[in-house]
């Protein structure tokens, strides 16, 4: 298994980190993509990438709950570092926007939005995408600044949002919110999957350490509990986890052009 989205550079894995790695390699993960959110995780997402080589994969960026007052010096500061690195990152990420919590930063988010999708359009890289509560005005703005290659980070919207996305030719990023009990996001993927080759477009991920799935909810999230949600995933498409692997671990290979 791949993991498209894993922030093992977080204070959360600092006491164990190396342990834990070592624990999903034994397990079968194959690979992390590890994002960026601010101008701190600029050292340690490019410190743990260097430390696993051809492992764990760096992605730099500024995530919307990052976008505050200072917004501008992080950009500065944050654009810089994507120039330096731009051999060893396979994406700008973890980008986007969020209303949900604060609605303060808006119009900066959406600025800060536009200036990293320019960049990796610029620098040909991908982009990771955080949309909470901001669906109408983050596909706007892809829109606007396509052609680009992007993954929807956890994504857990409806059909419609769904075909908007894909037909954009972008990625959607599975992870643990499809085990749980309420969550509608697997009836949405079987009816799309009508209509679209779905399978070619979806990537497994966790936001570990968030977001765990069933039956580790509650828990630090880690790669190798993806193994629920490929279940799910088989369960819901008919077919074997081998083959939700396969195809997923193709589609991360493909999307960030990973060595292995």
């Amino acid at each position: 298994m791949i993991d498209s989205h894993c922030h093992i550079d977080e204070e959360a894995f600092d006491a164990d980190r190396e342990q834990v790695i070592a624990r999903q390699q034994e397990a079968g993960v194959l690979a992390m993509i590890v994002p960026g959110v601010n101008v701190a995780s600029l050292t340690s997402v490019m410190e743990v990438c260097r430390r696993h080589p051809d492992y764990c994969y760096p992605a730099l960026g500024l995530h919307p709950e990052e976008v505050k007052e200072d917004w501008e010096t992080q950009w500065r500061i944050i654009e810089q570092a994507i120039r330096t690195h731009r051999n060893e990152l396979v994406a700008i990420g973890e980008i986007g926007l969020d209303y949900y919590w604060d609605k303060t930063y808006k119009e900066a988010q959406k600025e800060v939005l536009r200036r990293q999708l320019l960049l990796a359009r610029e620098l040909d890289l991908p982009v990771i995408l955080h949309n909470r509560e901001a669906t109408e005005d983050i596909l706007t703005i892809v829109r606007e600044i396509a052609p680009l290659r992007a993954i929807f980070h956890c994504f857990n919207g409806s059909a419609e949002t769904a075909r908007q996305i894909l037909d954009m030719g972008f990625c959607l990023g599975i992870g643990g919110v499809l085990t749980f009990k309420n969550c509608k996001l697997a009836g949405t993927l079987a009816e799309l999957n009508n209509t679209f080759p779905l399978l070619d477009r979806l990537l497994l991920e966790t936001d570990a350490p968030y977001m765990a799935p069933v039956p580790h909810r509650g828990e630090r999230n880690e790669s190798r509990f993806m193994d629920h949600v490929a279940q799910r995933l088989a369960d819901t498409f008919q077919c074997t986890k081998e083959t939700i692997i396969e195809k997923t671990n193709t589609n991360a290979r493909h999307f960030f052009g990973l060595k292995r």
